[in-house]
């Protein structure tokens, strides 16, 4: 008995070009949020204590009574 040969022939397609969409899994969205809210909160805290002391060592009371205004909002943790 022959073996069966199977040929594939290629036809290009004609119709409009389809977008493949590939959804991100929640929890990787929830993750990579986390993170950069946590560098964010970081960065600007680090950077508000860096206003405070650079305030203090001027002695520019209005500087720095505007950045520990601000920097009250970090200090609930």
């Amino acid at each position: 008995m022959k073996k069966e040969k199977i040929v594939y022939r290629f036809y290009r397609y004609e119709g409009e070009k389809l977008q493949a969409k590939r959804e991100i899994p929640y929890e990787l969205r929830l993750f990579s949020r986390l993170i950069l809210d946590e560098l964010c909160f970081n960065w600007n805290k680090n950077r508000l204590e860096e206003d405070i002391n650079s305030s203090i060592e001027k002695g520019n009371k209005e500087e720095f009574l505007k950045a520990s205004e601000s920097y009250r909002h970090f200090i609930w943790e």
